[in-house]
């Protein structure tokens, strides 16, 4: 990796053929897959690290938190009727952020390595818009170099709502809760979707009370309603509570105490008090600081970078990728477009199918979706059928104890096409790559049901429940 400052060189005379801003999973993707076809690449970070949100203050931290305090449940809950008896077990919270930082570390060393295997030039330092060729990079030192193309892939940033005053100590974002320095006594979570979800697992399994404030009905609500339900029966044995169609209107830090105040479904004014309020209520495109006027690109009403169907914005040979376009806002989404990108730019006829990029949700058990679910194929008037099949019937759930959960396919009631898969349960955050393999290849629930898989394992819930979908032919229920 070539890390450049001022005075080392002179970037008036320094021209590339593709310049990415933002390197995270979409931009150091894209950095790789251009260099990978030949083009002269620089990539543009602002940060100290590579990575962006995904690596250093998203989905990997969070993984290694996840999994600390899921052996710190398992521990305390389940290691007894294993016959493992352990006595005088407690947590050491700074040696598991240790570890979750050490994660981290070596995952960023890792990018870093990947930019100079490739020979990518990485800037340090704001990159912004001289205009649509001329790229300003404001580091420890202002420079500027000459680009041919660009990508921008600056992603997103965590949302707040009105009345809500975040000041990172005890009214915080999923960046704060990823390095507390104590576990909460009563933590009051504001959104009950996929990040406040799983921070909130991390700190209960640790023995913290959560309380989820959500504006709607349901949580994980982009989710199938089945995946819903199951998972809010899970998460109520963590000691979670629900308050849906709540509306937060403020919350309030007075020393180690907040205080939010919201309407609950009957209009009527309700206060939950707490020692840590998580504010997760989405994110929003980051795309301040970039002069994106200065090149003529153009935003939506919603604040992203417009595309057409080759992610070109209206600037000829600018780009967006991520979580700054529209879409799910997933690092492998960002990741499919990064590689996307690169080769449309090099003449190549690449494809995305959006309606099978999976979602996942990293609580225990995860949950983990593709495809349509049964709301949208009702509306959409769509004639289907459902294959269901609950984890408990397994022989390796049973094993392990993880009995929770179940898979449901939905299939065309015609051609018997697979339209979506649903899982909650055991390792489905591994176990959806095959419903998206059988779904890229069009398959029907018989071709799956047809495939022989090995016993005991947990994919057999997905055999079975594609049994289900083609005449009620499950063999273990």
């Amino acid at each position: 990796m070539h890390t450049h400052t001022f005075a080392a060189i002179n970037s008036a005379f320094m021209k590339y053929d593709v310049t990415i801003i933002g390197s995270g999973p979409g931009g150091y993707v894209a950095a790789i897959r251009c260099a990978q076809l030949g083009f002269k690449t620089a990539l543009i970070e602002k940060y100290n690290t590579l990575g962006g949100t995904c690596l250093n203050v998203g989905c990997i931290p969070s993984k290694a938190l996840l999994d600390s305090s899921e052996h710190y449940h398992n521990a305390t809950q389940t290691f007894k009727t294993h016959g493992i008896d352990v006595k005088e077990i407690s947590v050491n919270l700074k040696q598991m952020i240790d570890r979750k930082n050490g994660v981290v570390k070596v995952t960023c060393d890792g990018i870093d390595f990947l930019m100079k295997k490739n020979k990518i030039d990485v800037f340090k330092g704001l990159g912004s818009f001289v205009n649509k060729n001329t790229i300003k990079i404001s580091g420890e030192k202002e420079e500027q170099i000459e680009t041919d193309k660009v990508i921008i892939a600056t992603g997103s940033k965590p949302s707040s709502l009105p009345g809500l005053e975040i000041d990172k100590k005890r009214i915080i974002t999923s960046t704060e809760a990823l390095n507390l320095t104590e576990i909460p006594k009563q933590l009051i979570i504001i959104g009950g979707g996929v990040i406040g979800l799983e921070l909130g697992s991390i700190y209960a399994r640790l023995g913290s009370k959560v309380s989820v404030i959500e504006y709607t009905n349901t949580i994980i609500p982009t989710m199938d309603g089945t995946l819903s339900k199951e998972l809010q029966r899970s998460l109520r044995k963590l000691r979670f509570e629900f308050f849906f169609n709540h509306k937060v209107k403020s919350a309030k830090a007075n020393g180690n105490e907040v205080t939010v105040v919201a309407d609950n479904e009957k209009g009527e004014e309700v206060s939950f008090i707490g020692d840590y309020c998580l504010v997760s209520v989405g994110r929003k495109p980051f795309t301040e600081g970039l002069g994106l006027e200065n090149a003529g690109v153009q935003l939506d009403d919603r604040g992203r970078i417009q595309t057409d169907e080759h992610l070109e914005t209206n600037v000829k040979g600018i780009y967006a990728i991520g979580d700054v376009v529209k879409g799910a806002m997933l690092a492998h989404k960002a990741e499919e477009e990064g590689a996307f990108v690169a080769e449309i730019m090099a003449g190549q006829k690449p494809h995305i199918n959006y309606n099978l990029i999976p979602g996942v949700v990293y609580t225990w058990p995860e949950v983990a979706a593709v495809g349509a679910t049964e709301e949208e194929l009702k509306k959409a008037g769509t004639k289907y059928k459902i294959g269901s099949f609950p984890m408990r019937a397994l022989g390796r759930a049973r094993a392990s104890m993880d009995i929770d959960g179940l898979v449901k396919i939905l299939a065309d009631a015609e051609t018997d096409e697979v339209l979506g898969v649903h899982m909650i349960g055991p390792r489905v955050a591994d176990l959806i790559a095959e419903a998206v393999v059988a779904m890229e290849f069009r398959a029907s629930a018989e071709d799956i049901a047809r495939m022989s898989h090995a016993h005991p394992t947990y994919a057999e819930a997905v055999k079975e429940a594609a049994l289900a979908a083609t005449g009620n032919r499950a063999i273990h229920v």
